[in-house]
């Protein structure tokens, strides 16, 4: 999506900094306000930090020339913009993140601000980190990921595909940062250095592109077959089991390629899932790798399946997943938030393993949204089946959104409910 503002007659003062500090004012944390003292803040002080660093980059930027990933609500972008960057091309994995910076984008003048006395500002949203995205920048603009598999799939692809006198400035938060993550970026840029910490957030600077990483295979998605018990029985249709599953996961996705301990408690109650016959539609709702939606299809073959996730990693990892067992056909993939975009009443059946962390703070507002979204997809007499850490109590939730639930299975971790909807 493209905004180009063109010039009107109101008077916006020509100094870059001032604007900027009106800009990042202006924003908020979609779909918050702002106003909770424990919600999530419009500008932090990683990119408050990653904006000074980048400022002298920005202030020679010509077209074509910079890329931001990562950015939470448009402070990056929106930033980049305003400290000189004729057009920015900025690409979030979640939709949420998309949404928030969408909705920032448009408040009342601030694209006015953001261009300042220049003609026009570009601002180019994407969803995928590629050629399409990353060729020819020099400058990139990073809040750093929370996994070194989703760093190492960054870093590759801006060796790979920017250009050779690329500088990249990835920021985060000290104390969730790691050496580690200095030689992810060492292995694919020859000099890397980081900024002196303010206000407990950092800057590491990569640049010099090594020449083997500029042709180098990219690392993912890593592939890996899965033989877990649990896993084939779940998948089995009609007494026939599989040898193996072969899951397919980028950077960005949760449990990488591998079962994790909650969904593999899920499975071990796929004995008393509906019987096929009862299963038309079927959905994994937060996908991540896409293990779920393969079992829907292998153990429901005459069934739709439909996976959604709000990252685009899982999205192209679910899809990945898919295709490597047979059943990409018949798995239909969406990106969305918390499955808001489902078809009231057109499933007869969800599986729900519900994140309970957004990076590194614990939240369960998407659980809930998810909750909600299914007790509004299902039909009546359709089932969802999820599993939660036990300690998050969310019966009554579920009750409440969904329908009668009842416990199926626990263990010191994790329960197993199943919820009617009425």
């Amino acid at each position: 999506m493209h905004h180009s503002p063109a010039p009107d007659d109101t008077p916006v003062t020509t100094d870059p900094t001032s604007r900027l500090a009106t800009v990042l004012a202006s924003l908020t944390p979609w779909p918050d306000d702002g106003s909770r003292a424990d919600g999530p803040v419009a500008v932090d002080a990683t990119d408050r930090l990653l904006l000074d660093e980048a400022a002298p980059l920005l202030a020679e930027a010509g077209p074509g020339d910079v890329v931001v990933l990562g950015d939470r609500f448009g402070a990056l972008t929106l930033g980049a913009a305003t400290l000189g960057a004729p057009d920015v091309r900025s690409c979030t994995d979640t939709v949420t993140a998309e949404a928030a910076l969408e909705r920032n984008l448009a408040g009342a003048g601030v694209l006015d601000l953001v261009r300042g006395d220049r003609p026009s500002v570009e601002i180019d949203l994407r969803d995928r980190v590629d050629e399409h995205l990353l060729g020819g920048a020099r400058v990139v603009l990073l809040q750093l990921p929370p996994s070194l598999a989703e760093l190492t799939e960054i870093a590759e692809a801006i060796a790979r595909h920017a250009a050779e006198d690329v500088t990249v400035l990835a920021g985060g938060r000290v104390k969730h940062m790691s050496r580690s993550m200095n030689d992810v970026l060492a292995a694919s840029f020859a000099d890397v250095r980081a900024s002196l910490a303010r206000q407990k957030s950092r800057v590491l600077v990569a640049s010099g592109v090594r020449p083997e990483a500029r042709d180098a295979e990219p690392s993912f998605p890593v592939r890996a077959v899965l033989r877990d018990a649990e896993l084939l029985t779940a998948a089995s249709a009609e007494g026939s089991a599989p040898d193996g599953i072969t899951v397919a996961s980028h950077g960005g996705t949760f449990a990488g390629p591998s079962l994790d301990l909650g969904t593999r408690f899920l499975l071990t109650t796929a004995a008393k899932w509906p019987a096929a016959d009862r299963v038309h539609d079927a959905l994994d709702l937060g996908s991540g790798t896409g293990l779920l939606a393969t079992v829907l299809a292998l153990r429901y073959p005459e069934a739709r399946v439909l996976a959604t996730d709000r990252s685009a990693a899982a999205v192209a990892s679910t899809r990945a997943t898919a295709a490597a067992n047979g059943v990409g056909e018949r798995v239909a993939v969406l990106r969305d938030d918390a499955g808001e975009d489902l078809e009231p009443a057109s499933l007869d059946l969800i599986l729900l393993n519900p994140p309970f962390h957004d990076r590194a703070a614990v939240r369960t507002d998407a659980a809930h949204r998810m909750f909600r979204a299914a007790g509004r997809a299902l039909r009546q007499g359709g089932e969802l089946w999820c599993v939660f850490n036990t300690a998050l109590h969310y019966r009554q939730a579920l009750t409440r959104d969904v329908g009668p639930t009842v416990h199926i299975e626990q263990n010191p971790k994790f329960t197993v409910t199943r919820s009617r909807r009425r």
